[in-house]
């Protein structure tokens, strides 16, 4: 349905936006969020591409993930020349009934310490900083065989502009065997 005036106290607006394309508070367009198609999480890596060069913001979303072992759960950034392994900078910080702790991980940025039965929920942000410089942060909840909360933050240079994310384990042999991963980028 096309839109012809928005009108919310001093602010207007005209043309046709999209289903997801939301209004700045000058009255202009601002852009769109986009929805990934949620995958069942499983195997060793959840992979999403083809993220569009003009992504400045991209939300990794999960929903009771778990894996079959002890490794971390990491997210790593890529581009054109594949997923980056290396040069992350960051820190991931779980507090729950064992008290607090640090880890930094330079493989990717770290969702949150992991045991089997863990189940984990929540969503970190990734934002473009500056050229190929993006940041993240967020934070997790954990439940099952422990609870707890997971926060995370740290930064990444690629070299090239971001094209997918890839959301696995530090040790990459342990596999997903529950729950719900997607992205929203915009």
């Amino acid at each position: 349905m096309p839109l012809t005036k928005v009108q919310s106290g001093l602010i207007e607006a005209t043309g046709t936006p999209g289903a997801t394309t939301f209004l700045r508070g000058d009255g202009s367009w601002a852009g769109t969020i986009t929805s990934g198609t949620a995958v069942s999480a499983s195997g060793t890596s959840v992979d999403f591409t083809g993220i569009p060069s003009t992504a400045k913001r991209i939300t990794v979303m999960f929903s009771g993930v778990s894996t079959n072992g002890s490794s971390f759960i990491q997210i790593q950034l890529g581009d054109s020349g594949g997923v980056e392994t290396t040069g992350y900078v960051g820190v991931m910080m779980t507090s729950g009934g064992g008290g607090t702790a640090d880890t930094a991980i330079t493989t990717g940025f770290g969702v949150r310490q992991n045991s089997a039965g863990y189940i984990s929920d929540g969503l970190i942000t990734i934002g473009k900083l500056s050229g190929n410089t993006y940041a993240a942060s967020g934070t997790l909840a954990a439940s099952g065989a422990g609870t707890g909360t997971f926060v995370t933050s740290g930064s990444k240079t690629l070299s090239d502009t971001l094209t997918q994310v890839r959301i696995t384990t530090v040790n990459g042999t342990d596999t997903f065997d529950a729950g719900t991963i997607n992205i929203m980028y915009e």
